[in-house]
């Protein structure tokens, strides 16, 4: 089986950017003030895309019995080579591009090796994401959209079964107050 041990996320720009943590504040719009010709009476508005980080395990769905434990080998390790990733909220407004960004599939390549665990980094917000409905609307406004991300991930182990494991973070999408 398929374990996520850590499941984090990090602003790619703006309040929070590159500290990952085990929820997100996605800033839909950064106005630079630097380099030239951002300046601070001139400022430039930036998009930036939000990244996601997995720590994956295996762990064996038949454990042995007492005294004899069986151990993984590397008929067990899953090569990683797929995600999705699909926004929700808790209150049921779920339609893609007008209550949520829309969800979509990205490549992811790692192996998880049998005995040990992997750290694979992606995509969880992509720029495009920002330039839509319903994101791009907070550039000026003060509401926060609050949605979860489940996140998918897709693996095929040494003897060909397909594994895949879903995990879920929190992520607040506003125009968040630049430094």
């Amino acid at each position: 089986m398929l374990v996520i041990n850590n499941l984090t996320a990090a602003s790619g720009g703006g309040f929070g950017a590159g500290v990952f943590g085990n929820m997100l504040h996605s800033d839909v719009q950064v106005l630079l003030t630097t380099p030239a010709p951002c300046s601070p009476a001139s400022p430039c508005p930036t998009i930036y895309s939000d990244s996601g980080q997995v720590t994956l395990s295996l762990a064996l769905k038949d454990i042995g019995t007492t005294g004899a434990a069986l151990a993984p080998t590397t008929n067990n390790q899953v090569t990683i080579s797929r995600l999705h990733i699909e926004y929700i909220r808790a209150d049921g407004r779920n339609t893609p591009g007008v209550d949520v960004p829309y969800p979509f599939d990205g490549a992811i390549t790692g192996t998880v090796p049998a005995g040990g665990q992997v750290q694979l980094g992606f995509e969880i917000v992509k720029h495009i994401a920002k330039q839509e409905s319903p994101l791009r609307q907070l550039v000026s406004s003060s509401s926060i959209i609050t949605t979860i991300a489940r996140i998918t991930f897709y693996g095929v182990d040494a003897v060909g079964n397909e594994l895949n494991v879903t995990g879920q973070i929190q992520i607040d999408f506003g125009n968040f107050g630049d430094a």
